[in-house]
């Protein structure tokens, strides 16, 4: 299949394009399709394609600059088992990430690398460098490709190691106040308090007050009593 087929099987509905655009309020083109129909698009062509034609796909997809294209592309790729699970994926999307320009095709795009660092841990150190880039949407991706970390229940001791590790990174964000970058510390902060509530605490009692008083409120949102 090549992108110019896939782009007319997802469709397009004028008057939902309209608003999305409006909603999203990034320049570029819209479908105006919704995200299950893309889903059932996507679940057709990984059945259909062979691993090698689903990269291609995927790139070509992310190329178009078409925001439901760009889902779609991250979503092909947004799989916990992938064999052979080598570089190629990762690369893949790790090369989207200074294309970033929009909270929504970026967070599909994470949610695939999500799989890839679980997969293989050791890409943490590519990630540590995107902390401290100039650009906020690579900056933000370090802590939304890195959730999982904040969600484990009896991490082993590696991912404990990581878990720290994260934190630290986010306590480098505290000072930079673009809505984004502190939208990005009050997530992983809010996902870890269900599962490391004393880290979480300790997090916000020493770094808290130098954060926005929104990020501070959502990262705290979870916890049973939360601070002041």
């Amino acid at each position: 299949m090549n992108v110019d087929d896939a782009i007319a099987a997802l469709g397009r509905d004028d008057i939902k394009a309209i608003g999305m655009a409006a909603y999203h309020k990034v320049d570029r083109p819209y479908l105006g399709v919704p995200n299950p129909d893309i889903d059932v698009h996507v679940k057709a062509w990984r059945a259909e394609l062979s691993f090698e034609d689903r990269l291609q796909l995927a790139r070509d997809l992310w190329a178009t600059n078409i925001h439901e294209g760009m889902v779609a592309g991250a979503k092909l790729l947004s799989q916990a088992r992938i064999k052979p699970d080598d570089s190629e994926v990762w690369n893949i999307i790790t090369s989207w990430v200074p294309t970033f320009d929009a909270w929504a095709v970026a967070d599909h795009a994470c949610i695939a690398g999500q799989k890839r660092l679980v997969a293989d841990p050791s890409r943490l150190n590519e990630v540590e460098a995107w902390t401290t880039s100039d650009d906020k949407w690579t900056k933000r991706a370090a802590l939304v490709m890195t959730l999982p970390w904040a969600k484990q229940n009896h991490p082993k001791p590696d991912e404990e190691a990581a878990r720290v590790r994260i934190l630290g990174w986010a306590a480098t964000y505290v000072d930079d106040h673009d809505w984004f970058i502190q939208k990005s510390v009050a997530w992983w902060l809010r996902d870890l308090s269900k599962h490391d509530e004393p880290r979480t605490r300790a997090f916000l009692e020493e770094f808290g007050d130098r954060m926005k008083p929104f990020a501070r409120k959502e990262a705290a949102s979870k916890l049973p009593t939360a601070p002041a």
